[in-house]
């Protein structure tokens, strides 16, 4: 990941992130009162397993209070400001508006004619588990040696010395980001949320009390390779009975540990893959499903009902356009591209409105990238989503678009009371764009992450590079 951001601070910085003590047990419960049995002996008390085994140790990089003055304002909350102010100090933001009070001694920066935005949320990416440069040796987005990988945790494969990082900080102006395992499975595994900050772990750079999500996937992905396989599930039937049989398994195992939990005796079997499936069916770890077509929404949507789960949000969702109205009746999100599509039979029927259609109906939509490359210009994706809706005759303002970028992934990564907005008193993850963020020739000049200063185009320190660039100035060590 990028460094050079913050000076002699980082060593400082890594240093006390392995000192962080580990987060209290998510899934820890008041044990119940010891009944005795017939000899008047008690029961033992239950003891639950760790549902947080790699906490994060997240440290925030020192920051100093700013003042941007003269600027435009998308607050990712709908609302256009223009010729405001933004005032953050201690990580967080304090106060925004056409005229705030500022403290003595506070860092001005005069942003006439620029923009000011939230860091933008990437609820869909694979950075550090498929990272640059593309080479087997570090190919570790998918499990693909069975349908069921519940078991993996995407975390466990992110390189922190990608590129892409950095890359992502200084041309998109990325903040927040999830890594998700890639979709060759049904069930692919555990994604990660992380800030998009320089650190030498992964848990160093884990979003703190972000849950977990899952990553699922329907359609010609898994039924492809595990049919060439000679094996279930080769057809789309098949993949969802296979989804259907494994959620029966994971509600058994569930009733097992809820009965530990509440009555203590002997601990039940752990299953790794089932403690998984478990969190999920306790709602506490969310179901990120990649899926195109409308149909295959639907039958979803139903085996949610069966099993009583949630699904979080729809990746992909090339047809989400075609069934607004049940994604809003459900509460769930769609995280879409913005003309990406017919490069498969499932995602030939895209169009350019997608985005554009979901707002307007009322439901949960949202761009991600999918990739190392599209994740540098998300900007410029939800520019095209706002194009082709304006050519149809379907009227978004630039300031309610911006929601598509950072409140509504962070809302369907459950960190929105944390990020996505300038609100006082969220993370001071705030981008200065040099014009306008909507037009091809804009980029980040600055980009704060809890109010730290971790990239200045004006400044070559502040240049993030990953360490695996440092001393080859060809590959992206400017200094």
């Amino acid at each position: 990941m990028a460094r050079g951001s913050a000076g002699s601070a980082l060593g400082m910085v890594a240093a006390l992130a392995l000192v962080l003590p580990a987060c209290t047990q998510a899934g820890t419960r008041p044990q119940s009162a010891s009944r005795g049995d017939a000899r008047g002996t008690s029961k033992a008390a239950p003891k639950p397993y760790s549902r947080d085994p790699y906490p994060s140790t997240y440290r925030v990089y020192p920051g100093v209070p700013t003042l941007l003055t003269n600027v435009t304002v998308f607050d990712g909350e709908g609302n256009r400001i223009e010729r405001g102010q933004v005032l953050f100090a201690d990580g967080k933001i304090v106060a925004v508006g056409q005229t705030v009070s500022a403290p003595a001694g506070v860092t001005t920066i005069d942003g006439t004619g620029k923009f000011v935005t939230p860091g933008i949320v990437d609820i869909h990416s694979h950075l550090g588990d498929y990272p640059s440069p593309q080479v087997r040796a570090l190919s570790d987005g998918n499990e693909a040696t069975a349908p069921v990988t519940a078991d993996v945790w995407a975390e466990h494969s992110v390189w922190p010395q990608d590129p892409g990082f950095s890359r992502a900080l200084a041309n998109g102006g990325v903040t927040t980001l999830q890594i998700l395992p890639g979709s060759a499975n049904l069930f692919g595994g555990r994604s990660v949320v992380l800030k998009n900050v320089y650190a030498r772990t992964t848990q160093a750079m884990k979003f703190p009390g972000a849950p977990y999500g899952l990553k699922m996937a329907c359609g010609e992905n898994p039924k492809r390779v595990y049919g060439g396989k000679g094996r279930e599930p080769s057809t789309r039937m098949g993949n969802i009975a296979v989804d259907r049989a494994t959620w029966a398994k994971a509600a058994a195992y569930k009733r097992k540990w809820d009965r530990y939990d509440a009555d203590g005796g002997d601990m039940p079997d752990r299953d790794i893959a089932m403690d998984t499936l478990r969190g999920v069916l306790s709602g506490e770890i969310l179901v990120q499903n990649h899926c195109y077509r409308a149909d295959e929404m639907a039958n979803v949507l139903d085996m949610a009902k069966e099993f009583g789960y949630h699904v979080e949000a729809f990746h992909h969702a090339v047809e989400a356009y075609k069934i607004a109205d049940l994604l809003r009746a459900n509460n769930t999100c769609a995280a879409v591209w913005a003309d990406w599509y017919g490069f498969k039979m499932e995602s030939y029927d895209g169009i350019g409105e997608n985005l554009a259609i979901l707002e307007k109906s009322g439901a949960c939509g949202m761009i991600h990238s999918d990739d190392e490359n599209g994740i540098q210009r998300l900007n410029q994706e939800v520019a095209k989503v706002l194009a082709s809706a304006r050519h149809s005759g379907i009227e978004i303002s630039d300031a309610a678009a911006w929601k598509w970028l950072s409140l509504n992934p962070a809302k369907s990564l459950r960190i929105a009371d944390r990020t996505g907005s300038l609100v006082p008193g969220k993370m001071a993850d705030v981008v200065l764009w040099n014009g306008n963020p909507f037009s091809v020739y804009t980029r980040p000049e600055k980009v704060w992450i809890d109010g730290a200063l971790l990239y200045d185009a004006d400044n070559p320190r502040l240049r993030p590079v990953s360490d695996f660039e440092l001393g080859q100035p060809g590959s992206g060590d400017v200094k």
